[in-house]
């Protein structure tokens, strides 16, 4: 689809006034861009210079290209730009050996002060689904070691969402079943420590059987920040992680998630991540408009304006 012909359906007065920064100061939320929408095209800081141009009102930080600007050139930018930071990657894998987790430990501290500096108090880790372990014994060695990283984050005020995988070409036969769901996720994060919750990535949401009860069970409290697509519909082995559709293109509830979160009172970032939908030639700025538009149709649908 065209942008031209996206605009055409998702209704003229979603088009309207799309490059302002509105405030959503009545829900809580806000739209911040993800690199998903760029191609890897930009880079910080520039990133961050695209997503104010082009009307959002936060941004995914690149927490090496920020540490490589300094804490007081990032707060200088991110100021001067009005956007607020939504989240930043955990700089720990935990799911790998010792001693690569033991590497990443000895610059946690570090990071989460730097993050907490420019005002970055969300980190996120994706956990994998399937494993060679066996899931008790994962289980436990992913406990300890976020045990240890949430005593670091939470010195800092930093919190970390855990992102479920749900389609099943994430799970091979080969392999022992790990944690795809979301109540089962939240549960492990409650596990780990007061630092942790879960990302509500809404494609993985989708596609692993998750329901609006699922996210009500959860809590605004555990929801650490959103990401934002869409799916067609189509049976689960036929699902790959980059057929994802831009907000509204597809068959996900988005409209009854965001009602929900906003019954829930929840407040936090929403970072379209429309993998695999925005062309190769496409320019940053088109992919990052795209990304905005679309957001910012659905969740007017749902009453919320950002």
């Amino acid at each position: 689809m065209k942008r031209r012909d996206f605009l055409k359906t998702a209704g003229a007065g979603a088009s309207l006034g799309l490059a302002r920064n509105l405030r959503g100061a009545a829900s809580g939320m806000f739209i911040a861009l993800n690199t998903s929408l760029t191609g890897g095209k930009v880079t910080w800081p520039d990133f961050a210079r695209l997503a104010a141009k082009v009307g959002y009102r936060g941004v995914d930080i690149d927490l090496s290209g920020a540490m490589q600007q300094g804490a007081d050139a990032t707060k200088e930018l991110l100021a001067e730009l009005k956007l607020r930071p939504s989240f930043c990657g955990l700089p720990v894998n935990a799911t790998r050996d010792d001693q690569t987790f033991r590497a990443g430990m000895q610059s946690l501290e570090e990071k989460a002060k730097f993050a907490a500096a420019i005002g970055c108090h969300r980190m996120m880790v994706v956990i994998p689904p399937s494993s060679p372990v066996p899931k008790d014994e994962l289980r436990k060695t992913l406990q300890d070691r976020f045990t240890a990283v949430g005593k670091v984050l939470g010195d800092y005020g930093v919190r970390c969402g855990f992102e479920f995988l749900g389609p099943l070409h994430f799970r091979p036969p080969s392999q022992h079943v790990f944690i795809y769901q979301m109540n089962e996720m939240v549960d492990f994060a409650g596990e780990c420590g007061a630092s942790f919750g879960v990302v509500l990535d809404v494609w993985h949401w989708y596609h692993s059987g998750a329901t609006l009860a699922d996210i009500r069970r959860a809590g605004a409290g555990r929801i650490e920040l959103v990401h934002l697509s869409d799916a067609a519909r189509m049976p689960p082995e036929d699902v790959r992680d980059n057929a994802r559709l831009l907000a509204g293109e597809g068959v996900i509830d988005l409209v009854g998630i965001f009602r929900t979160l906003k019954e829930m009172n929840w407040a936090g970032s929403v970072s379209p991540e429309p993998i695999g939908r925005i062309p190769k030639e496409m320019s940053a700025e088109e992919g990052a408009r795209l990304g905005l538009e679309s957001a910012r149709a659905v969740l007017r649908k749902a009453g919320i304006d950002v």
